[in-house]
């Protein structure tokens, strides 16, 4: 199973991480010590491209075509998308990122996609 975890709700204990874990954002998450988040793999390459992430700017009423260009940005492939892709077949992933909306980012959509 695929589960989704905003990394400062892991980091204050009102969520889980099931599985392996995995930070699926480019950039590693503001105002996080590297040395406070326990993560099993940084996939930076499994997040959406910077011109897309920039385009998107986390405003909702772009979140559907953005969900569009991202899978297509997925379909094209790359060596962090096949990792992902592979440890989802194997168990349980529980995708971290570190958009503020928690139904609203690339992680909720990377999901779907691994689905």
């Amino acid at each position: 199973m695929i589960y989704t975890a905003k990394v400062h709700d892991v980091l204050d204990g009102s969520a889980q991480v099931q599985g392996t874990s995995v930070l699926v954002d480019r950039l590693w998450p503001r105002g996080v010590a590297k040395t406070d988040l326990e993560v099993d793999l940084w996939l930076k390459d499994a997040a959406p491209s910077p011109e897309l992430r920039k385009w998107f700017g986390h405003d909702p009423e772009r979140f559907d075509e953005f969900s569009r260009r991202y899978c297509a940005e997925l379909d094209e492939g790359n060596a962090d998308v096949d990792k992902l892709r592979d440890l989802a077949k194997a168990g349980d992933v529980t995708l971290l990122f570190a958009a503020k909306d928690r139904d609203i980012n690339h992680a909720v959509v990377l999901k779907g996609w691994l689905e």
